[in-house]
């Protein structure tokens, strides 16, 4: 199928390359970021020069995944009168509380199907191709956006009409940051009042889910004046849900001032989580990467590199 993608940035990218591992003939244009484009690009994307040329490409589907409710209503406007009237819309935007409802209303005046589609997790989520998907749409229009969702969702839900899956994503948003600033201040709270949290939690948490204890556990970390946070896998066996959210919380702390040294065998987590990025062999650091140039292909040749010396 030929796929259009617009905003291929920070979440789009994985959302992007697991569109093209299906086989997918996926078109992109480029925006402010030259990085994720060449990236999609060297992964087989095929890059356009205008909305004109992206929509001349007889798409079947047209993603959208735009920093906000504006941008997207502005592109929207400019490439309604351009698609075949087939084409299906899928809108990744988080918008507004109205804000899909708008969307779907200017793509209606050529006849264009629409789906709203806000995910649950971040760019590692995205990557592996395991968010959660918000769905807003009619029961036909999501039938036929499934076999799109199922590329980079693990889990994705019909929520109802369009404009239920932006309230929902919001809704979502809401409790997972409310979640992240409730461990912390139960940690706080613990501290001040002198409780024992291995006993009402049990040895090391035992008595509540993993999520929980990671993230009780890492926030714990720091309110008991640690400088210093070692994470050994701290995601794995965790649903995405709770994954989003130790994520949440690690940036938030970090944010505090507490330094975080995480071991993961996820590359997509390294690369999303991490400032630096160190590579060792044998005990010893190799190289360092940069953020900016901490990307798949620099760390994986080094990876490789080394595993291949080693042999």
């Amino acid at each position: 199928m030929n796929v259009g993608f617009i905003g291929v940035g920070y979440m789009g990218y994985g959302i992007a390359k697991n569109i093209l591992k299906k086989g997918n003939n996926l078109f992109v244009i480029a925006n402010k970021k030259r990085e994720p484009i060449d990236k999609i690009v060297s992964d087989g994307a095929k890059e356009v020069k205008s909305y004109n040329e992206l929509c001349e490409k007889n798409l079947d589907a047209l993603f959208l995944c735009v920093t906000n409710t504006p941008i997207a209503i502005s592109i929207a406007e400019k490439v309604c009168s351009l698609l075949k009237d087939n084409t299906l819309i899928i809108d990744v935007t988080t918008h507004n509380q109205n804000g899909s409802i708008k969307m779907e209303q200017i793509f209606a005046k050529q006849k264009i199907s629409y789906v709203e589609c806000p995910v649950m997790g971040g760019p590692v989520q995205a990557e592996e191709g395991i968010c959660g998907g918000i769905v807003g749409a009619s029961n036909d229009n999501f039938k036929k956006a499934e076999v799109y969702l199922k590329t980079f969702c693990k889990d994705y839900f019909h929520f109802g009409d369009v404009g239920k899956g932006a309230k929902s994503k919001l809704l979502n948003n809401f409790l997972s940051l409310s979640t992240a600033t409730n461990v912390i201040e139960f940690i706080k709270s613990a501290k001040k009042l002198d409780i024992d949290l291995d006993k009402n939690l049990g040895d090391r948490g035992s008595n509540i889910s993993g999520g929980q204890r990671q993230r009780v556990s890492i926030a714990r970390s720091f309110y008991f004046n640690r400088q210093l946070l070692i994470m050994d896998e701290p995601t794995r066996g965790i649903d995405v849900g709770a994954k989003s959210e130790i994520h949440q919380l690690m940036r938030n702390l970090a944010d505090e001032g507490l330094a975080i040294l995480m071991i993961s065998s996820e590359l997509p987590e390294v690369l999303g989580m991490s400032d630096r990025v160190l590579v060792m062999n044998n005990g010893t650091i190799t190289k360092e990467f940069s953020k900016e140039h901490a990307t798949p292909e620099n760390v994986g040749a080094i990876m490789t590199q080394k595993v291949k010396e080693t042999a």
